[in-house]
């Protein structure tokens, strides 16, 4: 695997760029953005009463494919996914009535023509422009517009082939069917968001705005958003108020931060430094805009409470793979569980057999974003293992924060053998299933060595720990924890499907080449 780039820990050429997969790094250090040209403190002075033409920043040219993509904050992947769901609602409802009678549905030859033209409607329409709730108020009157603009130039064009009757049944089947899907897709929505994890924010600015955008996310539990606090240059430090401007790169690390919203009106120069630094660490940001007076009910703006906000920068999230990725290891974990059931129950037997205590060991362990969660494994030392790590902390054979020593005297002679092929790890299968790890990813780390870890050492927790990694297939037995960070670093960068399956099929190699685990 040595095509892999190095990660920024190990690497520090400025001329290098992050890649695709940057985001899944928390706190990437700063480069210049091209989005924020810096401020030159050495420009010449103009004289007041030179006259100076003003000039405009011409937009840079769009290349065909940004042209024929439609403008819309969601990517590409939720694009395609709500309008094919719409294509294949409006082909199926249609098709059932040509099926069940010729003369209540369209001609076969028009079907697809129909499908396109209602979802180009609906786009004109803005049903597919923004990220939310995939059902909010007016929509079924942009659906009706919609459907009834497009039956209309269908019924025109096969204007022998279709009677009236049979475009009014086309045009409220349809209908039926498209407000259905959205009603569906709302209350999937919705209880995906109850489920889910909310996102952290961090609003700059510790004003009267500020405080109304606070108040509005912890009172609406659809945003799903935890205020982790304000960062304000003039307010005094409290449990509240975490920082200064800037202090946000080292928020950003220390609390997991998802986004950021700049709540400064007026404050040219601080919302400036702000949005440079939220972009440096990939975060999404939202912004409240100097607007005059007014409702101003048909801006497009969001709101939050009644506070105005635009969107300024939304990071991008290859969701298509992180899709297929989580369908790798529900896939994985299920027919793992499956197959290894009957040396699973061997084991456990084994377990019982050589020494007193539980069969499967369970231990709070430090996942995605600093979230905690209990991770399983089959009990491989004695049952007062975690009262005797203290005492044979001196011994530790590791560099940094990971505790490891070669003939650990708390391993059972069971656990040698569990320890040698890493059969003890079979357990956390279930985990990988509960969505807590993944087959492939850093190995979760102990409460107690995820304290002792400094700032940059967090990167690694922005993603779902796993099973096996890089580092367990290349320098499994290697002291170093700086080269056990290099690795899972280098892994985050590069993330790929196939780099996963590569690193599986490394796995069941270095398997049955028994080493320490």
């Amino acid at each position: 695997m040595s095509e892999l780039t190095t990660n920024r820990l190990w690497n520090t050429d400025p001329k290098d760029r992050p890649s695709q997969y940057a985001r899944m790094i928390l706190g990437t250090p700063a480069i210049s953005s091209p989005r924020f040209a810096p401020a030159s403190d050495a420009a010449p002075a103009t004289p007041a009463d030179a006259s100076v033409e003003p000039t405009t920043r011409r937009a840079p040219a769009r290349t065909l494919t940004q042209f024929l993509w439609p403008r819309t904050s969601l990517d590409r992947f939720t694009f395609c996914e709500l309008v094919a769901a719409d294509f294949i609602v409006l082909v199926v409802v249609c098709g059932a009535l040509s099926l069940f009678s010729p003369a209540w549905g369209l001609p076969w030859p028009y079907l697809p023509i129909f499908a396109v033209l209602v979802t180009l409607f609906a786009f004109c329409e803005g049903l597919y422009k923004r990220a939310g709730d995939p059902s909010p108020a007016g929509i079924v009157p942009a659906l009706a517009r919609s459907t009834l603009f497009a039956v209309g130039l269908v019924f025109i064009a096969a204007w022998d082939e279709m009677r009236p009757l049979a475009a009014a049944r086309i045009f409220a089947s349809s209908l039926a069917g498209l407000a259905l899907l959205r009603r569906l897709r709302q209350m999937e929505w919705r209880r995906r968001r109850r489920e889910t994890e909310s996102r952290k924010i961090l609003i700059v600015g510790g004003g009267p705005v500020a405080r109304s955008i606070a108040r509005a996310l912890r009172n609406d539990p659809l945003q799903r958003a935890t205020v982790c606090g304000f960062v304000d240059d003039d307010l005094p430090l409290s449990p509240a108020v975490l920082g200064r401007i800037e202090d946000l790169d080292w928020l950003a690390r220390a609390e997991f931060i998802d986004e950021v919203i700049l709540a400064l009106p007026g404050q040219i120069a601080q919302t400036r430094k702000a949005a440079e630094a939220a972009f440096r660490n990939h975060l999404d940001i939202r912004a409240v805009p100097d607007l005059p007076p007014g409702p101003w009910p048909d801006s497009g703006i969001d709101r939050i409470g009644e506070v105005p906000v635009i969107t300024l920068h939304r990071e991008p999230s290859p969701s298509a793979t992180l899709f297929l990725k989580r369908l790798l290891d529900l896939t994985g974990a299920t027919l793992g569980l499956i197959f290894a059931c009957p040396l699973m129950a061997a084991i456990a037997l084994l377990i019982r057999l050589d020494s007193p205590g539980p069969v499967v060991y369970s231990a709070e362990r430090t996942g995605a974003k600093g979230r905690r969660f209990r991770c399983y494994k089959f009990r491989s030392m004695v049952t007062d293992a975690a009262h005797l790590k203290e005492d044979l902390r001196t011994r530790n054979q590791r560099q940094g924060p990971i505790f490891k020593i070669d003939d650990d005297p708390r391993i059972t002679r069971i656990g040698r053998i569990l320890r040698r092929y890493s059969l003890d790890e079979l357990p956390q299968l279930w985990n990988v299933l509960r969505g807590e790890m993944s087959l492939v990813g850093p190995r979760p780390h102990p409460i107690d060595e995820v304290n002792h870890y400094e700032l940059h050492h967090f990167r690694r927790l922005d993603v779902k720990p796993g099973i096996t990694g890089l580092w367990q297939v290349t320098a499994r037995d290697c002291p170093s924890f700086d080269l056990n960070m290099h690795l899972d670093l280098t892994y985050i960068e590069n993330w790929s499907l196939r780099l996963d399956l590569r690193i599986l099929a490394s796995t069941v190699r270095v398997l049955f080449a028994p080493e320490g685990a």
